[in-house]
């Protein structure tokens, strides 16, 4: 066996399979992704070795654990050779003692050469939360609710760049609605996970897009180091017209039934006053979404721009879109990129895109 840091470990789990011999509940608080659960014991099973180990000492759980173990030796290499047609496994449990070494015994006698996660999952953990933005070059995509920010995105990424989806990997879109129509979100420890290996699949010498977020998406949260370095990256904030925000919004919530709609309006009905949230349960309770958008607006773009004055100006780019189109929008978009690479990636030299363009801002029309 040998014992590989965090770093080369995770070299490696790209050309090999990771087996996770933690408890399936500790498997589900949180993985590795594209690990393989591989438990050596079930839940029960570790709350009976815990105890053991905590009133009796390590000798008498070693005993219990092979007891339980035993049995299922043959199972475990069974499943092993399911998933595996090369040699080479990886595996890990939560600090790289006894139940991965027990577990990487066992495929070694079964003929595999195996990598233990040294200091386990615990390690990883740690090193992904340090190291998650280390070495890459964002830029982001800012601008108010509705402004289509998603959609430049991923037509971004249809061109060729390298995309970070946040709200993708987080199953939510960020706002009170952000839950509507998305999957269960994950764990916050999974979400962190998703997002380093997401993030370290891209090559760090191209810049990474990503949409401009707060710290917390719905019930997950981006942590210090990642927050730091996305709000100190340049930022180009798209300032697309209200009619047509609400336009793209009433387009996106008009499929989803008003009970989940109002839902919505009363997580946040303190902040929005509540005369003013009752307002617009009434105008989803007449089918007007639009007059609803109109009304949520008032709150959520107070809340962005607030939020846009923690950032230092100079670092900060707008353009003015009077198009609708997506795509067109993507492109113009790119070119300013493509045409300012260097002022974006040295944005402290300049105060906005004054200094660019010699106006108060830079104003595309399709």
């Amino acid at each position: 066996m040998q014992y590989n840091d965090a770093a080369t470990f995770l070299r490696f789990t790209m050309d090999h399979p990771v087996f996770d011999v933690r408890s399936p509940s500790e498997f589900r608080q949180g993985h590795i992704p594209g690990a393989i659960s591989l438990p050596l014991f079930d839940d029960e099973e570790r709350r009976k070795v815990g105890i053991l180990y905590k009133n009796s000492g390590r000798d008498a759980s070693v005993l219990i654990g092979l007891d339980l173990v035993g049995p299922k030796m043959s199972g475990f290499i069974k499943q092993v050779r399911k998933v595996v047609h090369g040699s080479e496994i990886l595996m890990h449990c939560w600090r790289g003692g006894m139940r991965s070494s027990g577990m990487g015994w066992l495929m070694e006698m079964a003929g595999y050469d195996v990598r233990i996660l040294k200091g386990g999952y615990k390690t990883y953990r740690s090193y992904i939360r340090q190291n998650i933005g280390e070495g890459f070059q964002f830029v982001v995509i800012g601008g108010k609710t509705g402004s289509g920010k998603t959609e430049i995105l991923h037509l971004l990424e249809k061109q060729g760049e390298q995309v970070l989806g946040l709200e993708k990997i987080a199953h939510h879109k960020g706002s009170a609605f952000g839950h509507i129509g998305q999957e269960v979100q994950p764990t916050n420890e999974q979400f962190e996970n998703d997002l380093f290996a997401n993030l370290h699949q891209l090559n760090p010498d191209k810049p990474v897009w990503m949409e401009d977020e707060s710290r917390s998406i719905g019930t997950v949260s981006l942590s210090d180091p990642f927050i730091r370095q996305m709000k100190t990256s340049p930022l180009i904030f798209i300032d697309v017209d209200k009619a047509q925000r609400i336009e793209r919004l009433v387009k996106e919530y008009s499929n989803f039934n008003a009970e989940m709609l109002n839902s919505a309006v009363h997580r946040i009905a303190q902040r929005l006053g509540g005369l003013n949230a009752g307002h617009i349960i009434d105008a989803i309770g007449n089918n007007d979404l639009k007059r609803a958008c109109d009304m949520l607006l008032v709150y959520y773009d107070r809340q962005y721009l607030a939020g846009l004055k923690s950032r230092p100006p100079e670092q900060i780019y707008t353009i003015v879109l009077d198009s609708n189109d997506p795509e067109y929008n993507a492109g113009v978009v790119l070119q300013l990129y493509k045409q300012n690479f260097d002022t974006l990636m040295n944005h402290y030299q300049f105060d906005n895109l004054t200094d660019l363009t010699n106006s108060t801002n830079l104003t595309i029309k399709k």
